[in-house]
């Protein structure tokens, strides 16, 4: 794998991402690169297409960078499709150990790492004073809906996150 710097026009987003953006996680992605600079290069196909880390270009861009580093994948077209779709949906499924990530943002002034002051409190409601972690978790109240097919998953899933619940999609 060799990583390339190319000037930033040479670059175009992949108009086939199928992950989106919003104005949180843009802001999110230019404070990081802001604070700690470009730490892994994007992946790119032969023509200069992005195929994972266009919110990473997009930050870039709008940050007035010039310059990226990028890593150019010889995948045939199919598989990277198929490489970026992979990429965001592996990254979807972690799961934080809270718990954990309690004490390390109790303990440590790590600053702005991407998580507002709503999170970061209920972050450190999880955590005792004095960083013992008897404390419990905060309640979580969850509703598991059986749908027939997944147009009917996909219908109740758009709907219930479009009144604001948080939602997560399984099949078994």
């Amino acid at each position: 794998m060799t990583v390339e710097t190319v000037l930033i026009d040479s670059l175009s987003l992949d108009p086939a991402n199928v992950r989106k953006h919003g104005e949180r996680n843009l802001e999110a992605i230019k404070a990081s690169l802001r604070r700690f600079g470009q730490q892994k290069p994007i992946v790119v196909d032969s023509r200069g297409v992005v195929r994972a880390g266009n919110g990473t270009l997009e930050a870039a861009k709008a940050l007035g960078w010039r310059e990226i580093q990028i890593v150019r994948s010889d995948l045939p077209p199919t598989e990277l499709t198929a490489y970026s779709i992979a990429d965001n949906r592996t990254a979807e499924l972690a799961a934080w150990d809270t718990e954990a990530l309690a004490k390390l943002l109790s303990e440590q002034e790590l600053g702005d790492v991407g998580f507002d002051a709503d999170e970061l409190a209920k972050l450190s409601g999880q955590i005792a004073p004095g960083g013992d972690e008897t404390a419990s978790l905060e309640a979580k109240f969850e509703v598991v809906v059986e749908c027939r097919d997944e147009a009917q998953q996909k219908e109740v899933f758009d709907r219930l996150s479009s009144e604001g619940y948080t939602c997560r999609l399984f099949t078994l």
